[in-house]
């Protein structure tokens, strides 16, 4: 049974450990998210979005397999974007944050049903413009978000989560 629910304190090391899988990946040269160990994800990423409520997991049979943080707010480099609606309201933009798949089961649709949860939440609370990001280098997301429907509003060069030389993509979509 598949649910996607807010995060708790027992969800932290899940989490966690999924970070790490993801980095083990990257250092092994079978990923390609740009994200560097200690720096960015790290356990207290997650700890920091259940501390304000935007940590959401998915779980299959209990076992967390996906999470993200899903909130209202914009990073700065967002703004060097070319939007298809610049002038949003922000209170009717949806950011999803830091999505992750265990790598062990990727390729199953939990990304996919993830980022369709992240837009019923979306339209829940009354936010017609959703935004994202990743790294140009993360051929994979990118594909996803493009298959969902995203468009590419910009890749924005920065210092991203600590990292340096990010091509930052930027990605919308309309619920309208």
């Amino acid at each position: 049974m598949i649910e996607i629910r807010r995060g708790t304190l027992e969800d932290i090391l899940p989490v966690a450990r999924i970070y790490e899988h993801i980095l083990d990946k990257e250092e092994q040269g079978e990923g390609t998210t740009g994200w560097i160990r200690g720096v960015y994800p790290t356990e207290q990423t997650a700890r920091d979005a259940l501390e304000t409520g935007e940590l959401f997991v998915l779980l299959e049979d209990g076992i967390v397999v996906a999470a993200a943080k899903i909130n209202k707010i914009q990073v700065p480099e967002y703004a060097n974007a070319s939007w298809e609606f610049p002038g949003a309201p922000e209170e009717q933009i949806m950011v999803l944050h830091t999505l992750v798949v265990d790598p062990a089961l990727a390729g199953k649709g939990y990304g996919s049903r993830f980022v369709r949860f992240y837009e019923q939440y979306a339209a829940e609370n009354d936010c017609s413009y959703l935004r994202m990001d990743t790294n140009a280098r993360n051929q994979a997301a990118r594909r996803l978000y493009r298959h969902l429907g995203y468009r590419e509003a910009g890749i924005v060069p920065c210092e991203f989560n600590g990292i340096p030389g990010v091509q930052l993509v930027c990605l919308e979509k309309t619920l309208r």
